[in-house]
């Protein structure tokens, strides 16, 4: 049975994973039947099919004033700003990918419920949430009865399998973390006034401290590794792909071609990491939907201490996740 899908919020995450839906081969799975988003439907439909960063969409995409049509599939489109008062019981939902970045608590995402869905995935960190599944690492604790679950954070998808497989292999006593992370349309083009000093400053001329608990958040998906990881980021100036900087004391000692041929050999096994050997950059990663791909030319180990750098799109990775969670949750026993 072909699951229904409603996204709610149509920016940088929910029109990529409706892209990646068409293009990731979800399609036969899973089909979008309806948007709520307070903006235009035919500009909506022109940002869906023309992107900056992830290029044309190879899909038909047509707009009227009560539907966006994706290679003749219909999506009824709404502009509604409280979620309780959607139409997913009239449209069936299944499943509904909170994206505005607003219902971030469970009980602001359980308005889909009472608005008729039977699911609800929230496309960030959400307090309350019945899980936090970073999928690849941590999926097969989802059961039937989870209503509102996490996707967790871009971030968190990337450090999580990394963590795991040097956890599991060598024991992780403590980490620091710093993503090296792309801007975001959170942050401003020039300078202006904000609460943040750093916040307030122009996110193409800067490389900017920043607050993230991507590290922490482990701890949801990885119980064993609670309190073992922290972190932070640096905003710099480029529109996608971000890389994580992860340094560990581990338990035991371990060289820096033991921990290369570790991931080579987890990464065959594995559908979200990646492991690259190439002299390669960020760009070169853009539009990957692995949710990590480990970098072996820049791994240093010195006796317990160990440094790993991982990339990652943290927009196409992170979407693509969103789909296999969707398609996870609903499969649960």
């Amino acid at each position: 049975m072909t699951l229904r899908i409603a996204i709610n919020g149509f920016g940088r995450i929910g029109r990529n994973v409706l892209r990646a839906l068409y293009t990731q081969g979800y399609r036969q799975d899973l089909q979008v039947v309806a948007i709520n988003d307070l903006g235009d439907s035919a500009m909506n439909a022109h940002l869906l099919k023309y992107d900056s960063v992830h290029g044309t969409f190879d899909a038909s995409v047509e707009a009227d004033h009560e539907s966006l049509t994706v290679n003749g599939d219909r999506i009824a489109v709404s502009a509604i700003r409280n979620p309780a008062e959607l139409p997913w019981k009239a449209e069936a939902i299944d499943v509904v990918f909170e994206c505005t970045g607003l219902f971030t608590e469970r009980a602001k995402a359980a308005a889909h419920l009472a608005a008729g869905a039977g699911k609800v995935i929230v496309s960030a960190p959400a307090k309350g949430a019945d899980a936090t599944v970073v999928y690849g690492v941590n999926h097969d604790i989802l059961r039937a009865s989870h209503q509102i679950i996490s996707n967790a954070s871009c971030t968190t998808n990337c450090l999580a399998p990394i963590a795991q497989v040097l956890h599991r292999e060598f024991g992780i006593e403590q980490g620091l973390m710093t993503t090296i992370h792309a801007y975001t349309n959170d942050q401003v083009l020039t300078d202006v006034y904000h609460g943040d000093p750093y916040r307030a400053r122009s996110a193409t001329q800067s490389m900017i401290p920043s607050k993230t608990g991507a590290a922490e958040a482990v701890g949801l998906v990885l119980p064993e590794l609670a309190g073992k990881l922290t972190g932070m980021a640096v905003r710099v100036p480029v529109i996608n792909v971000s890389l994580v900087d992860l340094t560990v004391n581990l338990k035991r000692e371990a060289t820096a071609e033991q921990v290369n041929q570790l991931f080579l050999e987890a990464s065959k096994h594995s559908r979200v990491l990646g492991y690259n050997a190439l002299p390669l950059v960020s760009c070169d990663f853009n539009h990957n939907p692995l949710s990590s791909i480990f970098d072996a030319n820049h791994t240093r180990a010195n006796g317990r201490m160990l440094k790993v750098l991982a990339w990652y799109d943290n927009e196409w990775g992170f979407s693509n996740r969103m789909l296999d969670n969707c398609l996870a949750l609903c499969r649960a026993g």
